[in-house]
This record gives structure tokens, C-alpha cells and sequence, in this order.
């Protein structure tokens, strides 16, 4: 079967976009190296986050997008007034009872394996659905897959920064230098 022109330049454009995300996920894994439960749980600034807590919101995060690639908005509307959903929200930011660091990096490697094979089954990246009804979303708006790809390395990157601000003030330990 002979490749286009255009399936190369899909093919390079869906290469690169996993490799970025790819890149962020390694550092997010560099960044956690060596640590146990209880220090994964630690806050050591004055912010709620804790490295176990960005992991675990990243993998939800992911998740979740990757479900609007496929699906589109959540069939329901989120209330931003109901306290649960706040505390939902503040949950995915933290380790729960019976939630380990080593859980949550094997659910990381299961969610970047669904990601890459959601990627590579897609038509093109051009599949598009209405963004869902959030404050922070312009009324009307809709994300492609590639906006959605974009989004995640963004989201993903965002919180390496924050491990890593975590990660020193916890040990002294730094992904960069």
C-alpha cells in the first residue's frame, strides 16, 4: 500500500506531538524518582500540592481529555456552585487512603498508552467537538484532537514546573540541573 504525501505529514505531525508529551511525561517521572508514599504526600510550600497529588491530577487530566477526543463534552453540565464538585476537583490533587505513588505511575503508563493509541487510530486531527460550558472556555468555542494534544503537553509541562518546585523544597533534588 503506497503512504500520501499527506498521511506522512499526519504521521510526522501525530510523531511529534506524542514525543513533546512524551518528553513532559518523563520529566514529570524524573522529577518523582526515589520517593516513598509519605513523601509523595507531603505539602512543602504554603500551596495544597503535593508531587503524589500533580501526578495523579495529571493522569485524570489526560484522561479526561482523551475522553472528549472521543466522546466530546460530558453529556452533563458540571455545577460550579455544588461544594462537591470543588472537593472532587481538590481530591484529584491528592493521594486518597489506599492511593500509592507506584499505583498511580502504573495508571500513568496505562493512560499514556491509551492516549498514544487513541492518537494513532484517529482519521486526522482535524476531529473536532464543541468545548464543554466553563467559566474558563469562550461560549461556543470547540478543540480539535491537535488543540486537545496541545492542551495536554501545556497542562502536563505546567505541572512539571510545579513537581519541581515541590521536589526541592522537599529534598533538595531538582529535574533540571
Amino acid at each position: 500500500m503506497m503512504v500520501t504525501a499527506t498521511e506522512k505529514v499526519l504521521d510526522a505531525e501525530r510523531a511529534s506531538l506524542l514525543r513533546a508529551l512524551g518528553e513532559q511525561r518523563d520529566f514529570l517521572r524524573f522529577t518523582l524518582r526515589g520517593l516513598d508514599d509519605e513523601q509523595a504526600a507531603r505539602r512543602t510550600t504554603v500551596s495544597e500540592l503535593t508531587l503524589g497529588g500533580l501526578l495523579k491530577h495529571v493522569v485524570s487530566t489526560e484522561r479526561s481529555w482523551v475522553d472528549f477526543i472521543r466522546n466530546g463534552p460530558a453529556p452533563t453540565e458540571v455545577d460550579y456552585e455544588d461544594p462537591s464538585t470543588w472537593q472532587e476537583h481538590a481530591d484529584s490533587f491528592r493521594l486518597l487512603d489506599g492511593e500509592t505513588l507506584a499505583g498511580v505511575l502504573e495508571d500513568y503508563g496505562r493512560a499514556a498508552g491509551e492516549t498514544e493509541r487513541l492518537v494513532a487510530e484517529l482519521p486526522d486531527l482535524e476531529v473536532s467537538h464543541p468545548l464543554p460550558s466553563a467559566p474558563w472556555f469562550p461560549e461556543g468555542g470547540s478543540w480539535t484532537a491537535r488543540d486537545v494534544l496541545l492542551h495536554i503537553i501545556r497542562e502536563t509541562a505546567q505541572h512539571c514546573g510545579h513537581a519541581d518546585i515541590v521536589r526541592e523544597g522537599l529534598d533538595g533534588q531538582k529535574t533540571m540541573g
